[in-house]
């Protein structure tokens, strides 16, 4: 199958908007879940005009290339993601579409929704800590490999508790990139995490400990403590 054949196939799958078209980097980009031929669940990252620019790409290119590299490169770094089926991208009447198709994390829950649903209650104090610093360890991984999430929600952060143990994976690295060095990476993300989760005390020190358990050395100033 041609890379055109490809993109228009993977469009023609009907799906319902999870996240409709907004429109920002000069074009529109929107999210719709589909099903694969095997019935799962899958994600539809589809963009027009959505691009980024840099040193290499400084015409543009589409922001969704960056992310199908950031979900690779993850993979390396021993951070769990979502699995990339389809990502390819082609110049449509003058202007850049492209399209990412993921799978989706069945049986995992954002953090979010989790406190949403005050699962926290049931699941008690000592796991609690241990799901905290199962996700210090996660992006303590990330940071290591100077690769920063850079826009870090609960939301981006899914949790998945079974007979297994605990498991954590990240979504949504659009704006994700790599830093000159570790420490840069390290201190963009746990300061956003910091600001963004409302962990406090004990819960803090939680993921405080996971982390360093990854990313070994001093941490930003102000950080070391809840």
């Amino acid at each position: 199958m041609s890379r055109i054949a490809g993109i228009e196939a993977w469009l023609a799958v009907p799906g319902e908007w999870v996240e409709s078209p907004n429109e920002r980097r000069g074009g529109h980009s929107g999210v719709k879940l589909i099903r694969g031929e095997a019935g799962g669940l899958l994600y539809r990252k589809q963009q027009i005009g959505h691009v980024y620019r840099s040193l290499i790409k400084p015409l543009g290119y589409p922001t969704v290339m960056r992310e199908r590299d950031a979900l690779a490169h993850c993979l390396q770094l021993g951070v769990l993601v979502p699995r990339v089926v389809f990502a390819d991208c082609r110049r449509w009447e003058g202007t850049w579409q492209a399209v990412l198709v993921t799978e989706a994390l069945e049986g995992f829950q954002s953090l979010e929704d989790c406190y949403r649903q005050q699962r926290e209650r049931e699941w008690g104090a000592a796991l609690h800590k241990a799901i905290l610093e199962e996700v210090g360890r996660m992006l303590g991984r990330l940071n290591l490999g100077r690769r920063q999430h850079g826009c870090l929600y609960l939301k981006h952060v899914f949790v998945q508790l079974d007979g297994a143990g605990i498991r954590v994976a990240l979504i949504d690295l659009e704006k994700s990139r790599i830093r000159l060095t570790r420490r840069q990476a390290a201190n963009h993300d746990l300061r956003q995490i910091a600001r963004r989760s409302g962990w406090r005390g004990e819960q803090w020190n939680a993921f405080l400990e996971g982390y360093r358990q990854s990313f070994p050395g001093t941490l930003p100033k102000g950080l070391v403590t809840g």
